[in-house]
């Protein structure tokens, strides 16, 4: 689950990271008061949406020369303009996609004056099975391109989770920031704060970027990316109420209903598949024979022909979607389940693009015999490399 920027700062805030004083808008008519309640005479305006690159970013509706998504204000009334012309539109990141997203709500924030920008984030890395720091000192970048044309300026340190960040990850992250003065007696409080708030809210992604030094020395966490790791959702239902669903798909949102592994994607064939590995497999291959996955979708090894006839109708309702592509390799996973799965929602919601099936395991032959006395228009495919070419052909001839 991700969430927006004003939230994941206050999370901080809570567990003692610095801060800016700031305040959540969703309407213009707040912005005045909001901007009011802060210090000044600095301020920003951030749009809040579930994507990165918003000060580059573009809206829609404003034409090439409009400001992005983070704007500086010197006035209480450039705020109130600001906010004017940004909440409602739709803004254009490198994250978004050209379809953009609309902001309906911005966070006004007291200003900093900056000396020097930093990045920091942790993440947990797979390689040592721990949770790790990621520093640089080009902070307020494209992280990505800094890791292709200077990646010797990112460093990584693994966390020992018996011991906690101690004083000698304190002094590398320190040195490897390149940290003086107030602000590497800030680090010392600021790196264990950040390793708690992570590991005690089961987060999968927390990245400051920027972190800085402001011209007294001090450090702030200036913008906050936040993710936590959905498995853990259990643990935490104080945290459910920051879900924001108007940032998410509606397709995704269905599919979470059913316990569905499901991510919308770009292209135009539908993928139904059982376990990660051959989901993703699955839409490889439909790429190597030049078509596009509409979908990454995992029904899992325990399904029921309701969660099938559920994940057929998401597909379905994509209208993008030009044809189908049923992959399952049966072992928890039963055949027939499947088959009964897809005629069910093909009666409910119908069938109008091509519909290739490619069963193997456990109930196969009664898998293949439900779907061929169904009277459904199916190809059936023998293996998965058959399946990817039938697919692929029969949306080109539709």
């Amino acid at each position: 689950m991700n969430i927006h920027e004003h939230q994941a700062k206050a999370l901080l805030k809570s567990f003692g990271a610095p801060v800016a004083e700031g305040v959540a808008i969703y309407s213009a008519d707040e912005a005045a008061d909001a901007a009011k309640s802060l210090p000044g005479p600095l301020y920003v305006v951030k749009s809040q949406i579930h994507a990165g690159g918003r000060g580059k970013g573009k809206f829609k509706e404003l034409g090439p020369d409009a400001k992005g998504g983070v704007r500086l204000a010197k006035s209480i009334d450039d705020v109130v303009a600001h906010a004017k012309e940004m909440l409602g539109n739709t803004l254009v990141t490198k994250q978004t996609g050209p379809a953009g997203k609309q902001v309906n709500r911005l966070y006004i924030e007291d200003g900093a004056d900056i000396a020097r920008e930093l990045y920091l984030s942790l993440l947990v890395d797979r390689t040592t099975g721990r949770v790790a720091f990621v520093v640089s000192t080009e902070g307020g970048m494209d992280i990505e391109a800094v890791a292709e044309e200077t990646p010797d300026k990112i460093i990584s340190l693994s966390i020992d989770p018996d011991a906690g960040v101690t004083a000698s990850d304190v002094k590398a992250l320190s040195d490897a920031l390149a940290l003086t003065g107030e602000a590497r007696n800030d680090a010392t409080k600021l790196f264990p704060i950040l390793y708690k708030a992570f590991t005690e809210t089961d987060m999968s992604l927390l990245e400051v970027n920027p972190l800085i030094v402001m011209d007294n020395g001090r450090l702030r966490v200036l913008d906050a990316k936040v993710s936590f790791d959905n498995n853990a959702a259990f643990r935490h239902a104080d945290l459910a109420p920051l879900r924001d669903m108007s940032e998410e798909d509606e397709k995704e949102i269905e599919a979470s209903k059913f316990d569905l592994a499901y991510v919308a994607l770009d292209g135009n064939i539908g993928c139904m598949v059982n376990g990660a590995g051959l989901a993703m497999s699955t839409m490889d291959i439909i790429k190597l024979y030049g078509a596009e996955p509409a979908n990454f979708l995992d029904v899992g090894g325990g399904a029921t022909t309701e969660k099938v006839t559920a994940a057929f109708k998401i597909i379905t309702a994509d209208p993008a979607v030009e044809g189908i592509l049923v992959n399952i390799f049966g072992g928890i996973m039963r055949c027939d389940v499947i088959a009964e799965g897809v005629i069910a929602a093909v009666k409910e919601v119908g069938l109008k693009v091509p519909l290739v099936v490619r069963l193997e395991g456990t109930r196969v032959k009664e898998g293949k015999e439900i779907l061929d006395k169904s009277g459904l228009n199916v190809i059936s495919a023998d293996d998965l490399d058959d399946a990817a070419q039938k697919i692929v052909t029969a949306v080109k001839n539709a």
